[in-house]
């Protein structure tokens, strides 16, 4: 917690100059503020047994009116200051979290839940920015309000206003009592709301698949389970924290009972004025009204710490490895080598062992075998998306390690079975590789992929907006749009994994046709599960357990009757 608070401090430090503002004008509000019950006091002592005096109390009232209504103008604008504050600091911290998010090494982002990472960048710095704000608005005017309602009573009694400072602080004490065993409550709140965020994110993001096949009733169920612990531990924690304030109320109540005991002594001995007396019973209400405030924003401001401790915990996850200071890779041929290789996700799950390759400029690569061999791993660590754990691979001759990622995934042009649009136009999604492309190179590029014809029916055409989920289009019609975007960009290097798993029959024979051309000449890799796609390969690794089992051309494998035979039946023996 106390490096959270540091971490805050630091953040909050680049808006020193907005902060020393409102501390000004909160100590220039309340000082004024306090000013009125002695003009108040001062009007009360313009009646006496001789008389009313009109003329002297009118004086004090307009004095009181002013300075209240110029209390009123400088906590206007110090709302103003606060709620700015708030929002850079918030605007700060997103920023933050988003570039954090943008370098994270892959393995991060695949082992964490979308939904908790979306909590912790949007409902968290939500959390935060509600309790930063109530933490600005009324800390800084309670402590200044302490100090000097305590000055104030002790100009006009001493002796009351020491009974009021030896009591007053037993609610702090309270509160602090109370805020230290709700911590841990705020904190399980915390995750397990970011638990229910991303639950909520999956069940939307599948909600075909959830209707598809009857899960509804099921993901109601776990999300009633979710949301029940998120009520019992938010009553728990919400009561808790509420008996903060009738707690504190309680020792205010027996502090200004004292004052109003020991200062009507005072007064029936002579030591004060009537409103001598009246001020200062006004002044005990506000001297204790500062503590009930600053323990209520305890409970806040808690919540406040531990969401900004999980945005914290976010933005201090190592990042991936700069590479900054390496060469970028020289012109790609195509020439690549995979040399000695292992990895594994887990110590205790080998998955890819001595693994070894070598691909020379325009063949083409097909990677074979079932579900979990290690087809798609072999891709991510070929685009340096993972790390190999010993051996090494090279482009060009050069360590892949040893070169800049954007100069190595540039080389690449990659569509994958699941398909990624961004929300903008249908041109906006081709272009992404190449932003600078003309209107005729897209077109040229989209009857190449077969694309042209459906984007024309649309009702914009190549402007026609889409979302991240792709609106009306298809599986097959987005897959299109990311095959199209590669071909436009054209790179030296391809990866296709199950590209056309999503396209029907049909289609896929034109696609086929249209990557043989986009093929030609580049060296290509491609994952596939229909052994029909990779017949015409130059080469075909038969991977099993992370191993190539066999490699060599389609017929060569047929006639040697091994595993890749027993796959190529399995799918075509009834077929």
């Amino acid at each position: 917690m106390k490096n959270t608070l540091k971490r805050l401090a630091s953040v909050l430090g680049k808006s020193g100059a907005l902060m020393i503002c409102s501390a000004a004008l909160a100590a220039a509000s309340v000082l004024l503020s306090l000013y009125v019950p002695i003009l108040f006091g001062g009007a009360i002592d313009q009646i006496t047994d001789g008389g009313v005096f009109f003329a002297p109390m009118a004086e004090f009232l307009v004095k009181a009116a002013v300075i209240a209504a110029a209390t009123a103008v400088l906590q206007w604008v110090m709302g103003i200051i606060n709620n700015r504050i708030t929002f850079d600091t918030v605007r700060t911290v997103r920023a933050m979290a988003f570039e954090k998010i943008e370098r994270l090494p892959l393995k991060y982002i695949d082992q964490s839940a979308s939904g908790d990472l979306l909590s912790r960048v949007i409902a968290d710095v939500d959390q935060f920015a509600d309790g930063l704000l109530m933490g600005f608005s009324q800390f800084f005017t309670g402590i200044v309000t302490i100090f000097a309602t305590l000055g104030f009573m002790l100009s006009i009694s001493p002796r009351v206003a020491l009974v009021a400072a030896l009591l007053t602080p037993l609610s702090l004490f309270v509160a602090r009592f109370v805020a230290k065993n709700t911590h841990s409550l705020f904190e399980k709140q915390s995750k397990i709301r970011g638990e229910q965020t991303a639950l909520i994110d999956e069940m939307i993001g599948g909600a075909k698949v959830v209707s598809a096949y009857g899960y509804s009733g099921r993901s109601k169920d776990r999300f009633g389970a979710v949301n029940r612990e998120l009520e019992t531990t938010s009553r728990r924690a919400i009561f808790f924290s509420s008996l903060v304030n009738p707690t504190t109320r309680f020792v205010n109540s027996i502090v200004y009972t004292a004052v109003c005991l020991i200062g009507a002594m005072t007064a029936i001995a002579g030591g004060l004025t009537v409103g001598g007396l009246s001020a200062i019973l006004t002044y005990a209400t506000q001297f204790t009204k500062p503590f009930n405030e600053i323990s209520g924003v305890v409970t806040e401001l808690q919540n406040a710490v531990v969401c900004a401790q999980r945005i914290f915990e976010l933005i201090d996850e190592p990042p991936e490895p700069s590479d900054s200071g390496l060469p970028a890779l020289p012109e790609i041929k195509g020439n690549v080598s995979v040399e000695n290789v292992s990895f594994c996700y887990s110590e205790d799950r080998p998955l890819i062992r001595n693994f070894n390759l070598k691909v020379s400029p325009g063949q083409r690569i097909a990677i074979v075998g079932p579900t979990g061999c290690g087809k798609t791993t072999l891709i991510n660590l070929l685009m340096r998306f993972y790390n190999v754990q010993s051996g090494r691979i090279t482009v060009e001759g050069q360590d892949i390690s040893q070169v800049t990622r954007s100069s190595l995934r540039q080389g690449y042009g990659m569509v994958l079975q699941d398909t990624w649009l961004r929300t903008g136009t249908v041109r906006d999604n081709i272009v992404i590789g190449k932003p600078d492309a003309t209107d005729e190179e897209v077109i040229e590029a989209a009857k190449a992929t077969h694309a042209h014809s459906f984007i024309k029916r649309l009702p914009q055409g190549y402007d026609t907006p889409v979302g991240e989920d792709g609106g009306s289009l298809s599986a097959g019609q987005k897959q299109l749009l990311c095959i199209t975007r590669v071909m436009l960009s054209a790179p030296p290097m391809l990866i296709l994994d199950e590209a056309t798993s999503n396209i029907d029959t049909k289609t896929e024979l034109r696609v086929q046709r249209a990557f043989e051309k986009l093929m030609k000449g580049k060296t290509s890799f491609i994952v596939a599960h229909r052994l029909s796609t990779v017949m015409s390969a130059d080469m075909i690794l038969v991977m099993r357990d992370g191993n190539i089992v066999e490699q060599g051309t389609h017929d060569s494998l047929m006639e040697k009757g091994g595993f890749y035979a027993e796959l190529y039946n399995s799918q075509f023996a009834h077929g």
